[in-house]
């Protein structure tokens, strides 16, 4: 039994499995999958309070379902926006109209939601958001600017936008989270952002006077600063090990891929296979050693250096032991379709962004250096 895990953690663990076994497969689509998971209570378990749809669980058990979710053959989750990092705030933050409005759709799978927070202007300096809200006379808020990166805005009902509801104010001041409908014609605009890859998982989301009511401000006008970095910490813990499990699926591609390729008998690539194999491995007892106690301001930014460059670093030796096979080139039936990848391909062009992506690896050490070993702090422009 790994340390931390009891028996019955383990009997709900193999509950999941069995569950995911027999309903992961022939999946119509996402949106399907999503109320398929919220009718079987699979949604919402960790969060603090159980009475909207969904089942209650132990953090250890919360931390056995996402593996098993990683492990089994289900599709990538559309609904983990809403349930990991909106329901969270809600229930810290959120109005009890709020909670009762808007938990019980997330956990029944039915309302999707997308988060408004990088700007063209402020990716990972989230303070520089220019976005602006106005209170209009009849009781909303107008809102209007344009935010990026954004995933899964293109299926979302509804998006959690940090916007500037005071004129004049600057960085952490002034700012407003607000609960914004994303089916407004001609006031909410969505473009898909094309990767390298040839996939367009984030995009462009222009509000050009989309209203927002007053009811769904989160935190009151003007705190919307303490609510945005409330949220950004419910991303680390549970997720983190689950994403473990995936990293190494992709592991063991590689080194199933060195053994067919030959490059595993070269000495010192089959070293840096095994450090891979041991970081990872120190990333997991990390991850489990730290869930569920206090919060410590610098772990999240640890945990991003660790895994972005570590899955740097995959990606570089997965096209290493694939020799000049890993060479792309265009699909064969049109010249000027996407690139046609196979997994390793796409690790390797993916995993370039992994250390910009959720605040660049320069705005984590910054946050270490300032927030947590209390170094002068950087010049602002």
């Amino acid at each position: 039994m790994e340390f931390g895990f009891t028996e019955e953690d383990q009997a709900f663990r193999a509950e999941a499995r069995a569950w995911l076994a027999a309903h992961a497969t022939g999946v119509p689509d996402r949106r399907t999958w999503e109320r398929t998971l919220g009718k079987a209570g699979w949604i919402g378990l960790g969060w603090s309070e159980d009475g909207y749809g969904n089942r209650r669980a132990t953090l250890t058990q919360q931390v056995a379902w996402a593996e098993e979710y990683a492990r089994s053959t289900a599709p990538p989750r559309s609904g983990h926006i809403g349930e990991n990092l909106l329901a969270p705030t809600l229930l810290a933050h959120g109005t009890a109209e709020q909670k009762s409005r808007f938990l019980p759709p997330i956990a029944a799978g039915h309302e999707l939601w997308c988060q408004g927070y990088s700007e063209p202007d402020a990716g990972s300096d989230l303070a520089g958001v220019r976005t602006r809200a106005e209170r209009t006379p009849d009781g909303t808020y107008r809102i209007t600017g344009q935010k990026i990166w954004t995933s899964l805005a293109h299926e979302a009902d509804w998006c959690f936008v940090l916007a500037r509801t005071e004129p004049g104010s600057r960085r952490h001041h002034g700012l407003t989270f607000l609960l914004v409908p994303m089916d407004q014609p001609g006031r909410v605009e969505v473009r898909p952002i094309r990767q390298m890859t040839g996939t367009s998982d984030f995009n462009e989301v222009f509000f050009d006077g989309a209203h927002a009511r007053v009811e769904h401000v989160v935190g009151g006008e003007g705190d919307g600063w303490r609510v945005a970095m409330s949220l950004l910490g419910f991303e680390r813990g549970v997720s983190t090990l689950a994403q473990q499990i995936g990293f190494a699926e992709e592991l063991g591609r590689v080194v199933r891929t060195a053994v067919e390729t030959g490059a595993a008998n070269d000495p010192v690539l089959r070293e840096r296979l095994v450090r891979l194999w041991a970081e990872l491995r120190v990333m997991r007892f990390n991850a489990l050693r730290t869930l569920g106690g206090p919060a410590d301001e610098g772990a999240s930014s640890v945990a991003k250096l660790l895994w972005g460059g570590w899955h740097q670093r995959l990606g570089e030796l997965a096209m290493l032991v694939r020799g000049a096979e890993a060479s792309a080139g265009p699909s064969p039936w049109s010249p000027s379709a996407p690139y046609a990848l196979d997994a390793l391909q796409h690790l390797f062009l993916f995993s370039r962004a992994d250390t910009i992506y959720g605040g660049s690896d320069q705005i984590q050490r910054t946050i270490i250096a300032e927030r947590v070993l209390g170094l002068p702090r950087e010049p602002r422009g």
